[in-house]
């Protein structure tokens, strides 16, 4: 009997084999990963670095700060001198001075920016995040420029009276290194601020205004209480940077006005009395130290 072809679309007949499908390859054992998680190194010896680095550049030197201020007398010479209890209440008194004025000039100057509308308002608002990186002697410099015994205003004055000199001589006074603080720490202030009153729900000025309160009243009433956490943080923060300002000093060169690290300056460098430049660098720590201990605090309670 011939044999009958497949034709095109038929399937073939069954045959009654199926086919077995290949054997899954054996795994090797993994022992790599396990091996690499046992020889992993403790979480402290990647601390080892970044401490050590840490103990060159910060602690040792310190610690020789430290070592020479406790030389035989030297802090009873030194806390008994008038030139420390000078220097000691001038730092103090420039240093809550300018925080007072950074705290009112910032408050007022960041609702303005805030609350109220007008063309710019986002780019001073930009601005200030630069201008927080500006070095401070560069502000010395612009006032210097402005209002310096050879500045614009004074030149200004001669030009058009014919004296020989000008009016503006308050940069070489204590009041001048307090108008370059307040001038250059208030921006300080506004960041925190502007930050606090972003998060400030616009309806509750509303309800306040449409129950006729006044722009002053609303400031005080519902602005003014949401701002303090913000006002804490960022006036401790100029506190703290206040008391260890030197560029500004140097810079206006103001007469009479010695902060302690303008005498910590003049002992090591212009007298040479390395023993007393110690003791009184310890003291400005300790005082650093402090109120930066106290930032921190207020600043976790802020959010900040």
């Amino acid at each position: 009997m011939a044999s009958r072809g497949i034709g095109l679309g038929e399937r073939p007949p069954a045959t009654g084999f199926t086919p077995t499908p290949p054997a899954p390859a054996e795994r090797l054992p993994t022992t790599g990963a396990k091996d690499d998680a046992g020889r992993s190194l403790p979480s402290w010896v990647w601390a080892l670095p970044p401490v050590a680095v840490l103990a060159v550049v910060f602690l040792y030197p310190l610690a020789l700060v430290v070592r020479e201020s406790l030389a035989p007398g030297a802090y009873a010479d030194v806390l008994a001198s008038e030139s420390f209890r000078d220097a000691l209440v001038t730092t103090v008194w420039l240093a809550v001075a300018s925080t007072a004025g950074c705290l009112v000039l910032g408050f007022v100057l960041a609702v303005v920016i805030a609350f109220v509308p007008f063309p710019g308002a986002k780019a001073v608002s930009k601005f200030i995040d630069v201008f927080l990186s500006f070095p401070s002697f560069l502000i010395t410099l612009a006032l210097l420029f402005l209002y310096g015994t050879v500045g614009m205003a004074n030149g200004l004055w001669t030009d058009v009276t014919g004296d020989a000199a000008g009016p503006f001589r308050f940069l070489s006074t204590p009041w001048g290194v307090l108008l370059a603080e307040i001038t250059y720490f208030t921006p300080f202030v506004m960041r925190p601020l502007l930050a606090s009153f972003s998060q400030l729900e616009t309806a509750q000025l509303e309800v306040a205004s449409s129950l006729g309160a006044r722009p002053l009243r609303i400031v005080r009433q519902v602005i003014l209480p949401e701002a303090l956490p913000a006002l804490a943080a960022g006036g401790s923060l100029v506190l703290v940077m206040c008391l260890n300002e030197f560029g500004i000093v140097l810079f206006t060169g103001a007469k009479g006005v010695t902060t302690l690290p303008m005498l910590v300056y003049g002992k090591a460098i212009l007298e040479s009395d390395y023993a007393a430049a110690c003791v009184v660098a310890v003291v400005n720590v300790a005082l650093s130290v402090g109120l930066y201990v106290l930032y921190r605090g207020v600043s976790r309670r802020a959010g900040a």
